[in-house]
């Protein structure tokens, strides 16, 4: 299912920055980026510069943002974007203690897991999944937990931006349609 398991975890993160550029460009505003992305891990970051709100402490929509990216960031590397996109349901955050410093928000998800979400989205269409995330300051201490739930859809209703991210990856890769 996966296009290419292969490329390294910034080959994957390099793409999903460029795709969500166009595809969310409100998240690339905030400056949040994924840092690494392989198959059933990845990290993501959001800078505290630009994200200060009145209080001195890092903007809440930020800090749920790098959150709520890890689901597509898990995503991309092990499913076929030309077939399926990704989309969250329900994001819950637990705010733990202000962060004062850029953040970074790391998920994973087991290879079982993987496997059946891959299998229930080529039979069913679609498949569900749960993240739990851990958003933690420069320091390492945690600033937010969050637990998301997404869900993977055949790629008939995606939009545009996200076919893009899909045939951008293949391209950039070095990958044509009949090689997938």
């Amino acid at each position: 299912m996966s296009i290419v398991n292969e490329a390294d975890a910034s080959d994957w993160a390099e793409l999903i920055n460029a795709g969500m550029e166009h595809a969310v460009p409100a998240m690339h505003g905030l400056g949040i980026r994924v840092l690494e992305a392989r198959p059933g891990y990845a990290v993501t970051t959001v800078p505290l510069a630009g994200n200060v709100n009145h209080l001195g402490s890092m903007y809440a929509g930020a800090l749920f943002g790098v959150a709520e990216l890890l689901g597509g960031a898990l995503f991309f590397p092990s499913f076929d974007a030309a077939q399926f996109y990704p989309t969250v349901k329900d994001l819950q955050i637990r705010y733990r203690r202000p962060a004062t410093t850029d953040v970074r928000a790391r998920a994973e998800l087991d290879a079982p897991t993987i496997a059946r979400m891959q299998h229930e989205a080529g039979t069913a269409g679609k498949a569900e999944f749960v993240i739990d995330a851990v958003l933690t300051d420069t320091s390492g201490e945690v600033v937010a937990t969050t637990r998301g739930t997404y869900q993977i859809r055949t790629s008939a209703t995606q939009t545009g931006a996200m076919r893009a991210v899909g045939a951008q990856g293949l391209h950039r890769l070095g990958y044509t349609k009949g090689e997938q």
